[in-house]
């Protein structure tokens, strides 16, 4: 914006100027011509009036301009000059003024006891442009002084603008992010600021419907266990010890299916969580390592050793990397090696899985499907993981042809 705006002033200041500036120019040309015109008149009109006295050739010195002075008798005074066409019409007691090589002639007639005297003032092109082509560069510069004010008023007035609506734009991303408490300052022009109340307002409104969510949550689970614990009661009251048994069997996943929803609504409607993205990889990399070591496999770790902080929780993170690495022990042969990479990006933070197994068919690569042999498809828990951080997840294959999967986590 900042960019179009600078254009369009400059175009715009730059048709103004020269509507302005251009008959402006021919003005002072026109002005200059008139004024050394002028002069030239008045000296020819000083020497005629000398004529046929003799002040005549210290009337002629006295003219800075070049001067010649037609006599009756053929002789001239002054500078030498040819008797021109123009020359001779004055010489029949008419003043003119005729165009000559390099200039023009000024040509006044005067009456003498010895005839007409004919006196030429010479206006070289110089004298007529004297002072033009300082003028000229004069607005030239004046002009090009104006476009470039104009231009660093509109970037002053653009960067005003699009200041506040960047600030809109990185507030409705950490909204997105899941940092509910991102509010946008209001500044700008009126219309900017009413967006930015509406989205603060908006935000503000998300952060009620959660909370309201998280009491329902809440309510849900005193609602749901008071029934599912008289039901166990019940189970427990019969005499018959295989029929308590088997209802008791059923009550107890039907509780644990009933808690397992219950603590995703909770996670859902909770605030966002965080964690050290290194130290959960390491952990669970080191529990993994053990198996591996039985099986033979060659494990290669790079996990730096700064913290790594992601916007997900740690229990979620931990989920995803025992997806990713079960995956590989469950569906590559005994031996075959693998990696885990974890390192930072400009969006936040990737985690590479990546094995040495017989692969996948192309077909497979697509999210949500798996198969036999496949080795990290259908892996939901992990593209779940990292779409809720704000990232997303990645699945290739390897220079050898084994399965790369990349899971890109926001910053915490």
């Amino acid at each position: 914006m900042r960019r179009w705006l600078a254009l369009l002033v400059a175009a715009t200041t730059s048709v103004v100027l020269i509507a302005l500036l251009v008959p402006m120019a021919l003005l002072i040309r026109a002005v200059a011509e008139n004024g050394a015109m002028s002069r030239a008149t008045g000296a020819a009109a000083s020497v005629g009036v000398a004529a046929g006295t003799d002040d005549l050739p210290l009337a002629v010195e006295r003219v800075e301009l070049p001067v010649t002075v037609f006599l009756p008798d053929g002789r001239t005074l002054g500078a030498p000059a040819p008797r021109s066409e123009a020359v001779r019409l004055a010489a029949t007691g008419r003043s003119v003024t005729a165009e000559a090589p390099g200039g023009r002639e000024v040509l006044a007639a005067a009456q003498s006891p010895q005839g007409t005297v004919v006196t030429r003032v010479f206006v070289s092109e110089d004298e007529l442009t004297r002072g033009v082509r300082e003028a000229w560069g004069a607005l030239a510069g004046l002009g090009l002084a104006l476009v470039v004010l104009g231009i660093l008023l509109a970037d002053r007035l653009a960067l005003a603008v699009t200041r506040p609506v960047d600030g809109l734009a990185r507030v409705s991303h950490r909204l997105a992010g899941g940092d509910l408490e991102a509010r946008a300052e209001p500044g700008g022009p009126p219309e900017v600021r009413s967006v930015a109340l509406a989205l603060n307002h908006l935000a503000g409104r998300i952060g009620d419907l959660l909370t309201a969510e998280r009491e329902s949550v809440a309510d849900l689970s005193h609602r749901l266990r008071t029934p599912l614990t008289a039901l166990r009661l019940d189970a427990e009251s019969l005499r018959d010890p295989e029929e308590a048994a088997r209802l008791g069997a059923r009550v107890d996943a039907l509780e644990r299916a009933v808690s397992a929803v219950i603590t995703g609504a909770r996670r859902r409607s909770a605030g966002r969580e965080t964690c050290d993205a290194a130290a959960v990889v390491r952990e669970r990399v080191r529990f993994w390592s053990v198996l591996a070591e039985d099986q033979g496999r060659e494990v290669e770790v790079s996990v730096p050793a700064t913290a790594l902080p992601v916007a997900v929780g740690a229990q979620d993170l931990a989920a995803c990397v025992d997806a990713l690495l079960g995956n590989i022990f469950a569906h590559t042969p005994e031996g075959a090696a693998l990696s885990v990479r974890l390192g930072p990006r400009p969006e936040g933070v990737v985690l590479v899985v990546a094995d040495q197994g017989p692969g996948f068919e192309p077909a497979l690569l697509r999210r949500g499907d798996s198969g036999g042999g496949s080795t990290g498809l259908g892996l939901d828990i992990a593209c779940r993981t990292a779409e809720s951080s704000g990232g997303s997840l990645g699945i290739s294959r390897g220079p050898d042809g084994g399965a790369v999967v990349e899971v890109v986590l926001g910053a915490g």
